[in-house]
């Protein structure tokens, strides 16, 4: 997936928008950031503590890693043009998902990974 791609999958999502913080390109819902791109290689995805185990524990090591900016327990860095299509998007949407108002949640439900 490349940066474009990444960031037309991002603003597919209820309510995303693009935005800016401190000079790096940003996705928020409402006002809330989930997804960061700091870096042409990676970007950064919030996900819960539990969700970025999971996802340490079965991802490619080269597609996943930790600490991922922030300063935020569950930041996690994503190699996106490494990862499979598929993985990038479950882990955008987790992370739009665990930024986005419980009423907003309830409209979108993110199917778990098989």
């Amino acid at each position: 997936m490349t940066r474009e791609e990444l960031a037309s999958f991002a603003l597919s999502l209820p309510e995303a928008v693009e935005s800016a913080h401190h000079g790096t390109r940003d996705f928020r819902v409402r006002t809330k950031i989930f997804l960061t791109m700091p870096e042409q290689d990676y970007c950064v995805v919030r996900l819960t503590p539990e969700q970025q185990h999971m996802t340490l524990a079965v991802s490619p090591k080269e597609t996943v890693a930790v600490p991922g900016g922030w300063g935020l327990r569950g930041s996690t860095r994503l190699f996106f043009q490494l990862a499979s299509d598929a993985l990038v998007q479950d882990l955008v949407r987790r992370s739009w998902q665990n930024a986005a108002p419980k009423t907003l949640q309830r409209q979108f439900v993110v199917i778990p990974s098989p």
